[in-house]
């Protein structure tokens, strides 16, 4: 159905982040994000595991290697985009996926040579958005 998902599809479609390669997929009554770049989809990919690799502490689990609550994953992928913004181009309004990525590999060489320790603080201080009670 989607041949190449959106490796931060969560955090684009809660408006956390953007990407230029995002491409809108819809099946039937579903909205998805495709990738429309399989190179930067890979490179996507390598800096989730690394987000992932580096918030244990920060969510307060032993280990991210296991399947993690959906809250989990909002804090790594959009805690972690804004962490990485933060880094490297704290001036932009709202994290840009693929631009961040380049930028960070021109600076750092790699992504496993990111400061993790100050793009982490970003998972740490991310929050989803309250939950609405009901009003009776």
């Amino acid at each position: 159905m989607n041949p190449l998902p959106c490796i931060f599809e969560r955090a684009l479609l809660c408006q956390a982040a953007v990407c230029e390669a995002a491409r809108k997929v819809a099946i039937a009554e579903r909205e998805f994000l495709a990738c429309g770049d399989p190179v930067a989809r890979v490179a996507c990919g390598e800096l989730l595991a690394l987000l992932r690799k580096n918030s244990a502490f920060a969510l307060k689990v032993k280990t991210t290697q296991r399947i993690l609550p959906h809250a989990m994953n909002m804090k790594i992928q959009c805690g972690g985009l804004i962490g990485l913004r933060d880094v490297i181009d704290p001036q932009a309004t709202a994290p840009n996926v693929i631009a961040l990525i380049k930028r960070a590999r021109a600076e750092y060489g790699a992504l496993d040579a990111l400061p993790f320790s100050r793009i982490i603080q970003g998972v740490a201080h991310w929050q989803t958005r309250p939950r609405r009670t009901p009003k009776p």
